[in-house]
C-alpha cells in the first residue's frame, strides 16, 4: 500500500512519482540533489559520497579546524531496491549518527498505485518517526515486541501492512549496509568459494547452457524511446574466477595473467556488449574515473567500479562467443564479495516519460548464480527474508483463516437458501434471519473494523490497471483479506450476482442495514419508507455514472480518481475512523448513516460505484432468485423488496437485487403467498389433500395431470409476461439444428460481429459507420504491435469502439444470453443489459489482447 512522504509539511501526494534528479544515483555530490539536513539536524556541511555501497558523512561546526563528524547519511536505492506494494522501491532518505542510532526519515518518491484504502499523514509520520533514536544493532520488526527472542517491534499501520514491512527491510538493510563499513557493526562475511575444477573447456553455447554467462537486455521502449530492431543495450556477463569458466572465456594465458593482477580477495566477472546505442561504461569515468552504468549487487552489499577497477578485455575464447562492440573486466576489491553466492548485474539509466518529458532514474538487473556442480558442496544455502507479502500472510494466518470460513460458510449457507426458506414464513424469518443477521454482524465487526477488509472501487481500478500496464501478483497478494475477499466477490457475482456480497457481507452496507433495522426496533417504523417508484427508477443510474467517470478520470489521472473516490464513504468509517478526518468526510458518513434509519441501504441502492462495478457482469449470473407465472399480477413480493428491485412485472433485477431472500420466503409460504394462499383455501373448503410446494412454486398435483397446474394460475397472470426471465425471451439466434463445432462457430461470429442484414436496412448510416470504426480500432491495434501506438491510446480507442457496438446491437442483434453460458436462454436486451455485455465481452477481449501483445514485447506502455 502507498507509503507517503513523511515530512510534516509536505502532502502526502507530494511524492508520488515526482521527477527526481537523473543524477540522483550517481552525483558525487547527493546533498546538493536532496535535502540532506532535514535527516540529520544540526549538521552544517556534508561530504561527496563514498564507500561501497555509497554513503555521506555528516559534519557539525568545525572543532579546533578539524570538521566534526556527526554521522552519516544514505539514499536507500544505493543500497537496495526492496519492492514496495508497487513493485518499485520507496526512495528514502535516511540518517544515521555515530553509534548506528536512526536520527531522521524522509520518503523523496514512491511509485505506488491509487490506494486499496486511505492512509492519514499523521499515520506515516508516526510510523517512520518510531525509528528515530532506535539502533541497527537491534533486531526490528513490524509487530508486538518479543524480548524473550530480542526483537523489537514497530507498530504497523491499518490497512498499509505491506509498505511498512518493506519500509522496515528498507531501513534496516541501509542502516546495517553502512554501519557494518563504518565499524559500527562486524562487517558481513561470506565464506569464500571453493571451485570444483575439470580443466574442461567449455563452448559459449554449453557456458550458457550451465548459467555462467547471463544476458542483460534493455529494449529502446524500456527508457521511453522509439521502438526499434535494435536494443537499447545487449550486455553478456559472467564470473571469471572460476578455472574452468575462465580459461574457456580467455584461454589459459589471459586467465593466467589476470590471476596474476587481482589480489587476494579481488573477484573478476567480465562484461560485453553485442548491440545497442547506448554504453555500459557511460562518461563518468572520463570525468572522474567513476563507472556508473554497472553496479554488481550481492545481498545488502553494493559494489561499484572506478578505473583502478577496471582491466582491458580484447577477446574471448570460447567457441561460438558473439562479436562484441564494447568490453570490459572488472574487479570487485572486497573480502565481503564471494563468487560461491548470487549476485546481480544492474545496468543504471535513466528512463524518459514520452508523455511528459521527464526523466526517472531507472535500473535492470540480472541474476547470476554459478551452477552447482562447479562448487564444492554445491551452492551454499542462503535465507532470504520473506517478501513482505509473504510476511504478511504468515503474521496474520489466525485472522486469513478465520476469514476464509466465514466466506466459506456464508456460501454454503447461501447455497442452501431454498432450505431455508422453505423453512419460514413472512411471520417468522429466522431460519434465514439468524445467518444473515450473523454474517452482518461478523462483517461489520471482523471484517470492516477488525481486519478493515471493506472493498472499495479503487480496488477496481486499480485493478484494472494492472492488468493493462503492470500486473504482478505481489500487488494482489500483499493484502491477504482483500485478496480472498475478491475471489470470494468474482465467484459469487457470477454464480448468483452481486447481492450476495452486498447484501451479506459487506461492512458498509451491513452497517447501513443494521441502522435501519434499529431504527424499525426504536420506534421509527412509521417514519420509515422507500422512494417513489419513479424517482427510484431514476436515482438508481446515478451509482453508474459515478462509476464511469470513476474509470474515465482514472485513464488520464490515477490521484484525481482517487480523490473523487472519497464519494465511498469506506474510509472514514473502517481504516481511518471519522475522528481523524476533517469535518467534511464525517459529516458525509454522518449524512449517510442518519439517512439508512429512514431508507432502506440509500448508498447502496443510489450511490455506491462498487455497487455498479459488481452490477454490470451481475446481467450474467448464472443462478437467479425464483419467480412463478403469478408473479406477473401479484405484488406481494414488489411491495415488501427493500433494494424496490422487483418491477410492475414481477420480474428481478438482478443488477439492483441485494438478496435479502424475502421473496423466496413468500414463494413457498402457503399463507403469505397470495397464489398459495388462494389455492390453499379452495383445497381446505373442498377436502382436497394439501400437497407441498414444488420447485415451480405451485402445489404439487393431487393427480399428475398438467392442468392441475395449470388450474393454479390466475388466468390473468397466465396472459402476462413470464417473471423467470429478466426480459421477454428471444428463439435462439442461431439454426436450431446447429450443434456441436458449429453450433460454438457460429456463437463465436456472434460475440465477434456485431452487424446483421436487418440492421443494414433498418440503420444503414450507423452500420457503416461502425463498420468503419471498427476497422479503425483495428487498425490501432496494428499500430500498437508495431510500437506506433500506446497503450493509453489503445484504450481510448477500444472504449470509443464499444460505444459503437453497443448502438449496432441494439439496432440489430437486440438480445443477451441468460443464465449458464453453454445453455441456449436467450432474452430481449435492455440498455443496460447491452453496455454491460459489450462492456464485460471487450474488457475480456482487450485484456486478451494487451497481455499477448506485452508477451511478444509489442506494446508500448
Amino acid at each position: 500500500m502507498l507509503l507517503t512522504p513523511v515530512t510534516g509539511a509536505r502532502a502526502a501526494s507530494g511524492a508520488y512519482n515526482v521527477e527526481l534528479s537523473p543524477e540522483l544515483n550517481s552525483a558525487k555530490d547527493l546533498c546538493a540533489l536532496v535535502p540532506c539536513a532535514e535527516v540529520f539536524l544540526g549538521a552544517t556541511s556534508f561530504s561527496e559520497r563514498i564507500g561501497q555501497p555509497p554513503y555521506v558523512q555528516a559534519y557539525g561546526e568545525p572543532e579546533a579546524g578539524k570538521k566534526k563528524l556527526l554521522g552519516y547519511v544514505m539514499l536507500s536505492t544505493d543500497i537496495t531496491d526492496t519492492p514496495a506494494y508497487s513493485g518499485k522501491p520507496v526512495v528514502t532518505l535516511i540518517g544515521m549518527d555515530l553509534t548506528g542510532h536512526f536520527v531522521g526519515v524522509k520518503v523523496l518518491k514512491h511509485s505506488e498505485p491509487i490506494l486499496l484504502l486511505g492512509i492519514p499523514e499523521s499515520a506515516l509520520l508516526n510510523f517512520n518517526n518510531q525509528y528515530i533514536g532506535k539502533s541497527v544493532a537491534e533486531k526490528i520488526e513490524v509487530g508486538q515486541s518479543r524480548p524473550d527472542e530480542g526483537v523489537l517491534g514497530v507498530d504497523a499501520i491499518s490497512g498499509a501492512t505491506v509498505t511498512v514491512i518493506a519500509q522496515n527491510q528498507v531501513m534496516m538493510t541501509s542502516g546495517t549496509a553502512v554501519a557494518r563499513q563504518v565499524g559500527i557493526l562486524a562487517p558481513t562475511v561470506r565464506e569464500p568459494a571453493r571451485f570444483v575444477a575439470t580443466g574442461q573447456r567449455l563452448s559459449w553455447e554449453q557456458l550458457l547452457k550451465q548459467g555462467s554467462v547471463q544476458r542483460l537486455l534493455v529494449k529502446p521502449e524500456q527508457v521511453g524511446l522509439a521502438r526499434g530492431p535494435e536494443p537499447f543495450i545487449e550486455l553478456w556477463f559472467g564470473d571469471l574466477n572460476h578455472p574452468d569458466v575462465g580459461t574457456s572465456l580467455l584461454g589459459n594465458n589471459s586467465w593466467n595473467n589476470l590471476r596474476l593482477q587481482l589480489k587476494e580477495g579481488d573477484s573478476a566477472f567480465f562484461v560485453v556488449r553485442t548491440a545497442g546505442i547506448e554504453s555500459f561504461k557511460g562518461s563518468g569515468f572520463v570525468r572522474g574515473g567513476i563507472y556508473d552504468r554497472i553496479q554488481v549487487r550481492q545481498g545488502a552489499d553494493l559494489f561499484t567500479f572506478r578505473d583502478t577497477d577496471y582491466l582491458n578485455l580484447y577477446g574471448l575464447e570460447a567457441t561460438g562467443a558473439p562479436i562484441f562492440t564494447e568490453s570490459g573486466i572488472f574487479v570487485i576489491r572486497a573480502k565481503s564479495f564471494s563468487a560461491a553466492h548470487p549476485w546481480k548485474l544492474s545496468f543504471l539509466g535513466n528512463r524518459v516519460d514520452a508523455a511528459t518529458g521527464t526523466r526517472s532514474f531507472t535500473s535492470f538487473s540480472s541474476d547470476y548464480w554459478l551452477a552447482p556442480e562447479l562448487l564444492q558442496g554445491g551452492r551454499p544455502v542462503i535465507v532470504e527474508p520473506d517478501a513482505p507479502w509473504v510476511q504478511v500472510w504468515k503474521s496474520r494466518a489466525v485472522g486469513i483463516a478465520f476469514f476464509a470460513l466465514l466466506l466459506i460458510a456464508v456460501t454454503v449457507v447461501y447455497a442452501f437458501r431454498e432450505t431455508l426458506t422453505r423453512r419460514s414464513t413472512h411471520k417468522n424469518k429466522w431460519p434465514v434471519n439468524a445467518f444473515k443477521y450473523s454474517a452482518w454482524a461478523l462483517s461489520i465487526v471482523f471484517v470492516g473494523f477488525g481486519v478493515m477488509a471493506q472493498p472499495s472501487i479503487t480496488q477496481v481500478l486499480t485493478w484494472l490497471h494492472a492488468l493493462l500496464f503492470n500486473w504482478t501478483w505481489s500487488l494482489f497478494l500483499s493484502d491477504p483479506f482483500l485478496f480472498l475477499f475478491w475471489i470470494f466477490i468474482i465467484l459469487t457475482v457470477f454464480l448468483f450476482g452481486r447481492g450476495l456480497f452486498c447484501g451479506w457481507l459487506c461492512p458498509f452496507g451491513s452497517l447501513s442495514e443494521a441502522i435501519y433495522k434499529v431504527g424499525r426496533s426504536i420506534g421509527l417504523k412509521r417514519f420509515q419508507g422507500q422512494l417513489p417508484r419513479v424517482w427510484h427508477d431514476r436515482l438508481k443510474w446515478l451509482k453508474y455514472f459515478i462509476f464511469f467517470g470513476l474509470l474515465t478520470v482514472s485513464m488520464f489521472s490515477m490521484g484525481l480518481a482517487e480523490i473523487l473516490s472519497e464519494v465511498e464513504p469506506f474510509k472514514t468509517t473502517f481504516l481511518v475512523g471519522i475522528t481523524n478526518r476533517a469535518w467534511p468526510y464525517g459529516l458525509f458518513v454522518a449524512a449517510i448513516l442518519g439517512l439508512s434509519l429512514f431508507i432502506e441501504r440509500p448508498y447502496c441502492k443510489y450511490i455506491c460505484p462498487l455497487g455498479a462495478a459488481l452490477a454490470m457482469p451481475s446481467t450474467f449470473r448464472w443462478f437467479g432468485l425464483k419467480r412463478k407465472q403469478d408473479c406477473n399480477s401479484c405484488k406481494a413480493c414488489a411491495v415488501g423488496c427493500g433494494a424496490q428491485a422487483i418491477d410492475a412485472d414481477g420480474r428481478i433485477d438482478h443488477r439492483e437485487c441485494l438478496h435479502c431472500l424475502d421473496c423466496m420466503v413468500l414463494y413457498t409460504d402457503v399463507k403469505g403467498c397470495p397464489p398459495l394462499a388462494k389455492e390453499r383455501k379452495r383445497r381446505e373448503r373442498d377436502g382436497l389433500e394439501i400437497t407441498p410446494i414444488g420447485r415451480d412454486g405451485y402445489f404439487i398435483p393431487i393427480h399428475l395431470v398438467t392442468a392441475d397446474v395449470s388450474s393454479q394460475i390466475s388466468s390473468t397472470a397466465a396472459k402476462g409476461p413470464d417473471p423467470r426471465m429478466p426480459t421477454d425471451p428471444v428463439a435462439r439466434p442461431y439454426k436450431a439444428q446447429a450443434g456441436g463445432l458449429k453450433s460454438l462457430w457460429l456463437e463465436l461470429v456472434d460475440h465477434l460481429w456485431p452487424w446483421t442484414a436487418a440492421g443494414w436496412k433498418s440503420q444503414r448510416a450507423l452500420q457503416i459507420a461502425g463498420f468503419s470504426l471498427a476497422l479503425a480500432a483495428t487498425l490501432a491495434w496494428a499500430l500498437a504491435a508495431t510500437g506506433r501506438l500506446s497503450s493509453s491510446a489503445i484504450i481510448g480507442w477500444w472504449i470509443g469502439w464499444s460505444v459503437y457496438e453497443v448502438l449496432i446491437r441494439l439496432s440489430g442483434r437486440r438480445y443477451v444470453k441468460d443464465g449458464p453460458w453453454w445453455q441456449g436462454h436467450y432474452r430481449y436486451a435492455s440498455i443496460m443489459d447491452m453496455l454491460s455485455y459489450v462492456g464485460f465481452k471487450n474488457l475480456l477481449i482487450g485484456a486478451a489482447l494487451f497481455l499477448a501483445l506485452k508477451a511478444l514485447g509489442l506494446l508500448v506502455a
